[in-house]
């Protein structure tokens, strides 16, 4: 080695690691109780990322009547059921969704009085005795109970005189009655370019640095046109990325027509996964659509984050299946198979408990093949796309030469072996074809390169053949 005499200095650089989302993302759209929040107008069409409960009461606010706020659902189902996080949402009832109660006369006791109408905005609210208005903050104070109702109490020291047990209340409060499929649906204002309902989607990367993956509105998705839009949104997300929606079908609608419903209404693409009817937990009812998110969830947390695996055969929070009316309704395991071969996902009684039931997407029967019939097949190839783009998105404008193509092709193999010694795929490659990259092309800066996965399907169908072999019974005078 030469000698060296004297003071030297060199650096290295760090490499730039690869952006690598091991994480299922689901982004529900619907309505909150925003009027318990300190800032409700700050929390209306807002991709909103929340990570518990309290974090959710803070960010949304919490109410049991879940026809009305239908987020409080999946807040319940994800964080309490089955303690998972994060979850995003983006709520849509705005606090001009209003509807106004006059004064009328409230009984106090003791000082206090509970308004029993959920969705009451504090700043709205008058107390008065005849012509006299009083002063929140001196006279009363506002708050919300456990149960999301304003409780009235009146303060020592103000102008209410003591003892006083009779006061006129009047409030506005939120009308959740008032978003429809056209809210849920939004658009993006061709003057500010702002957005709102389901074409918030385009900010849940830029917001919060998660690409989204699955679309959820349970008591919306319903509706032909909302379902229409959050396929259409899975898509293309950012020009990007692709997500997949979980729909509801309509569950006014008898099992034995469930199936005809879904096709007169194009619940039909491979990009969905339809779920049916209502379920129940714990004396709740939840949109199947909810539930069954939060079995893919968990499942593919069980996969580090690939959604290699089927949500259908594992236990999910139900303890029973209903109409939308609430009527209960046992649906036979033959025609929970019916259902599942019109690309329809329900649940079954099992003697372990109740268990998410099909493979399907949409797009089946019309689709057979792998790729577009089964749900987590179809999750897998976004699931790949979506990494590709996230893993070398870093190699961007680097200098265009055979160190970088090889670079690509070494990385990304190396990737997709990965997941082939997981188990998550059957075999996987990528490759730089010349006939994919002629000349002008790659003077132009672009490179293309071709990508061959095989995800595993599931065990769809066992099947045992049994037969009488009378061969065993020479064991009777077998010496």
């Amino acid at each position: 080695m030469a000698e060296f005499h004297g003071v030297k200095a060199s650096e290295t650089f760090a490499p730039k690691a690869a952006v690598v989302q091991t994480n299922t993302l689901p982004v529900y759209y619907g309505t909150a109780p925003i009027n318990q929040v300190a800032d409700p107008a700050a929390a209306v069409n807002k991709v909103i990322l929340t990570y518990n409960l309290e974090d959710f009461k803070k960010k949304l606010g919490f109410s049991w009547d879940w026809k009305s706020f239908t987020l409080c659902e999946a807040a319940q189902a994800h964080f309490v059921n089955n303690e998972q996080s994060p979850v995003a949402f983006v709520n849509v009832l705005d606090v001009t969704d209003k509807e106004a109660t006059a004064p009328a006369a409230a009984e106090f006791t003791d000082g206090i009085y509970t308004i029993e109408k959920e969705g009451v905005l504090k700043a709205s609210v008058t107390v008065k005795d005849g012509t006299t208005e009083y002063v929140a903050g001196k006279d009363f104070s506002l708050t919300f109970n456990d149960a999301g109702k304003l409780v009235i109490a009146i303060l020592a020291g103000g102008d209410i005189p003591a003892g006083t047990t009779s006061l006129q209340v009047g409030y506005d409060a939120l009308k959740p009655s008032a978003i429809n499929a056209a809210r849920i649906i939004g658009g993006t204002d061709s003057q500010t370019g702002v957005r709102t309902g389901l074409e918030l989607i385009e900010d849940v990367f830029m917001e919060t640095s998660f690409v989204p993956n699955l679309i959820v509105a349970p008591g919306f998705s319903d509706d032909p046109t909302v379902a229409a839009l959050m396929v259409a949104k899975a898509k293309n997300i950012n020009g990007l990325f692709e997500a997949f929606a979980v729909t509801d079908l309509d569950a006014s609608q008898k099992y034995m027509d469930i199936a005809t419903w879904k096709e007169d209404n194009g619940y039909t693409d491979p990009l969905q996964a339809n779920t049916y009817p209502m379920m129940t937990y714990k004396g709740r009812i939840y949109h199947a659509s909810t539930l069954i998110t939060a079995a893919m969830v968990a499942t593919d947390q069980s996969n580090d984050g690939v959604p290699v695996e089927t949500p259908s055969n594992k236990l999910i929070t139900a303890d029973g299946t209903v109409y939308k009316d609430g009527t209960p309704v046992n649906i036979p395991f033959d025609q929970a198979n019916i259902l599942n071969a019109n690309g329809i996902v329900t649940a079954i009684r099992w003697p372990d408990g109740f268990k998410a039931w099909g493979n399907r997407t949409g797009g089946y029967p019309e689709f057979t093949d792998a790729q577009r019939a089964f749900i987590p097949v179809r999750r897998m190839f976004g699931y790949i796309k979506n990494n590709l783009i996230l893993r070398f998105w870093q190699k961007v404008d680097d200098p265009l030469n055979r160190q970088l193509i090889e670079s690509v092709v070494d990385d990304a193999n190396v990737w997709l072996n990965g997941l082939v010694g997981a188990g998550y795929l059957l075999g996987g490659r990528v490759e730089f074809l010349a006939s994919d990259n002629p000349s002008d092309q790659l003077g132009n800066g672009k490179m293309v390169y071709r990508v061959y996965v095989t995800p595993p399907s599931m065990a769809q169908e066992i099947e045992f053949i049994v037969a009488y072999d009378a061969s065993y019974l020479a064991s009777l005078t077998a010496a």
